[in-house]
């Protein structure tokens, strides 16, 4: 492991000092768990560009969405 040292303000050092006591943890266990979820968020929105990408390529025939189009509309109340 390596050690690194932030600044941050001093409210959200008492509010992260909080978090880590109410989940049982030390400050660098929360910010090492923070890092780690913020990266799984950016590799998940990587993964939904690329995705989005790849399906804005495909060009959809009029068959194909059609039978979708029933899917997407609400029931009636």
């Amino acid at each position: 492991m390596g050690i690194v040292q932030i600044v941050i303000d001093k409210k959200l050092l008492e509010a992260a000092d909080r978090a880590a006591t109410e989940t049982n943890r030390n400050r660098s266990a929360l910010v090492r768990d923070a890092i780690k979820e913020h990266l799984q968020r950016l590799e998940a929105r990587r993964r939904e560009e690329r995705d989005r990408v790849g399906y804005s390529r495909q060009r959809q025939l009029p068959l194909q969405t059609l039978a979708w189009e029933k899917e997407a509309v609400w029931p009636a109340e």
